[in-house]
């Protein structure tokens, strides 16, 4: 078997079936990367801007309750570019158990994301990101949703292909390497990432993303896994005290670069334009995670604020109902109830008065049963 095309990222091979697959070359990339003017610059840019989130969250007087907000969003946009089409106003109701005839049904995938970033997370204070963590993250990404036919926690033994919907494997845009390459694909990459190299975290992250996709090693959910990945990593090396780095948003935005990107980097071996696109992301990233935490201090101190001058006697119910806000933005004159010990009349006048100063909106247009949101703060993530 004879190959037929090679450069610094691997090579392509005929198979039996008379089409080609890569084979990747181990990372770190042959001949090394050029740190070009541009390179360092955004490497120094990036490398900044990831401090300066990573202090930023620790401002918030409950970081946990911004993270976990954060992570739904994420798990919203990584699972859209795989094709679901629920929203993060879906995911909350869903979570508030919200009955809607009209959510998408593929929410499910949504929260196993949570679940696979919770797990890996977990996993972290036992496991190096390793193939035994990937696979076990990957088990939960699919478990009982679409792909869960799929072998989840395990690589694949076939071969797989990427390209247009119902495209042949002579037709694909790209034919990962086949099934007996994948073992050693993957631990060629474990090692990199455990190998104690001079290369700058960023740069090792970007080249380990870019690797991940090129193995493709499991049949479904690859993208997903190998976004999560690049947070993981982070957390893993301590960039990152709590994982609220996600590129879902900038991949989906620049979905078409992304690709030629990624491919460009197979069949010419253009690391460095791969890395650029990269560094990118984290930069326009970590600025709009920065920028929304001082959005949510700022926010949170003008509802109390508003509270504090208007409410009066009960204005202490209210700071805890806006503090419970924070976890869950969507409430019910119940929970108001139960949160404060009150009466039902008196939690719903007071549910009265919050929408009354726009704190809250009535989400259901009905008149029992009502659900209330916190409008304001959901839309600091859709920004």
């Amino acid at each position: 078997m004879k190959s037929k095309t090679k450069n610094r990222a691997g090579r392509y091979e005929v198979q039996p079936g008379g089409y080609k697959a890569f084979i990747p070359a181990p990372l770190p990339p042959d001949p090394p990367i050029r740190f070009s003017k541009e390179l360092q610059k955004l490497l120094s840019q990036a490398d900044r801007s990831l401090g300066r989130l990573d202090g930023s969250i620790e401002t918030l007087p409950n970081a946990d309750l911004f993270v976990a907000m954060y992570v739904k969003k994420e798990a919203v946009l990584s699972s859209q570019i795989e094709g679901t089409q629920s929203s993060l106003q879906d995911v909350l109701e869903a979570e508030a158990q919200i009955l809607s005839p009209e959510r998408p049904r593929d929410v499910d995938e949504v929260f196993n994301y949570i679940k696979a970033m919770n797990v890996g997370l977990e996993l972290l204070n036992k496991l190096p990101v390793s193939s035994r963590l990937i696979r076990k993250i990957h088990q939960t990404l699919l478990s009982g949703v679409r792909g869960h036919q799929r072998n989840p926690g395990k690589f694949r033994k076939i071969q797989n292909w990427i390209g247009p919907s119902g495209c042949s494997i002579h037709e694909a845009v790209f034919v990962p390497p086949p099934p007996n390459h994948v073992p050693e694909a993957i631990k060629n990459l474990e090692e990199f990432l455990h190998k104690e190299e001079s290369l700058p975290l960023l740069i090792k992250i970007g080249l380990a993303h870019c690797q991940f996709e090129t193995i493709h090693p499991f049949l479904d959910g690859n993208g997903r896994l190998g976004r999560l990945l690049i947070t993981f990593l982070l957390c893993e090396q301590k960039a990152l005290q709590r994982p609220v780095l996600y590129l879902s948003y900038y991949f989906k935005r620049h979905r078409q670069e992304y690709y030629e990107r990624l491919q460009a980097v197979r069949d010419k071996g253009a690391w460095e334009e791969w890395l650029i696109f990269f560094l990118q992301g984290v930069l326009e990233t970590s600025q709009q995670a920065t920028e929304t935490a001082r959005k949510i201090l700022l926010l949170r101190e003008r509802h109390q604020k508003m509270i504090t001058e208007n409410l009066g006697r009960i204005a202490a119910n209210g700071h805890r109902v806006l503090d419970h806000l924070f976890a869950k933005p969507l409430i019910s004159v119940n929970e108001v109830k139960q949160l404060n010990g009150i009466s039902y009349p008196a939690a719903n006048n007071l549910v009265k008065k919050m929408v009354k100063l726009g704190i809250l909106h009535e989400a259901t247009g009905r008149r029992r049963h009502r659900w209330f949101v916190y409008k304001a703060y959901i839309d600091l993530f859709y920004e």
